[in-house]
């Protein structure tokens, strides 16, 4: 039987929403968005409430189960300006009966405090055993805002060699340019590096001659099977 060789690489780039954080539980996004506008919702009524937002469609996960047409552009391009992520998302949010005008707004804000985020588990004893062997680190992101202030809030920021956004690349996945650009800027060979992620669009590095580990989603704070990565990276 033959047996593929152990690959050692120089670099790993990792997704960030479903790969190293993970957005909070969906019933205190409601509760802590409901908070700031001044509603109160009673328990029965806020879990079918959140099960109609999530079909609508939340940022960080589950996708919309169907995106309205007068939306489908602004949707399709949503991460690569803030100005079309906030009008695709309050868009989206906004086909639910809310019991506040506001509460779409507050929802989506939520976004933007790294409290509404958490990290996996594994991803500080991951990422510093990756820098102990030398190997370099990259967060690559479909994202239409600055994570640097999330990730220095969990004490995440210095773990990594660079951050590569699609809003800030002005590209996103799966386009490889965004890999070429991440490859570039780290000093590696894209085969010599690594894309980790959840998401089809993170295969998308293959095609710029990277290896990729799809690994599924988990809840938030759980341990994500990031030693995988230690174990490919030999």
């Amino acid at each position: 039987m033959l047996v593929e060789p152990r690959t050692a690489f120089d670099a790993v780039l990792f997704d960030f929403s479903g790969t190293l954080f993970s957005v909070e539980e969906p019933a205190r996004w409601l509760d802590r968005a409901a908070a700031t506008v001044g509603v109160d919702i009673p328990a029965e009524a806020a879990s079918a409430l959140v099960d109609k937002l999530l079909t609508a469609g939340r940022a960080g996960g589950p996708p919309p189960r169907a995106v309205p047409e007068e939306l489908a552009g602004v949707y399709a391009r949503r991460d690569l300006t803030g100005d079309e992520h906030r009008r695709a998302y309050i868009g989206l949010l906004s086909t639910i009966a809310l019991p506040h005008p506001a509460l779409a707004d507050a929802l989506y804000e939520r976004l933007f405090d790294p409290d509404g985020w958490v990290p996996y588990a594994d991803v500080l004893p991951v990422v510093t055993a990756l820098r102990e062997r030398g190997v370099r680190t990259a967060v690559v992101s479909n994202i239409a805002w600055d994570l640097r202030p999330t990730f220095a809030a969990h004490g995440l920021l210095d773990h990594f060699d660079a951050y590569l956004f699609s809003h800030e690349v002005g590209v996103m996945k799966p386009d490889v340019e965004i890999f070429e650009v991440a490859c570039a800027k780290l000093g590696v060979a894209p085969g010599r590096a690594l894309m980790v992620g959840d998401h089809i669009a993170d295969a998308g590095a293959v095609y710029a001659g990277l290896r990729t580990l799809l690994l599924p989603a988990s809840p938030p704070g759980a341990v994500h099977g990031l030693d995988a990565v230690l174990t490919l990276c030999g």
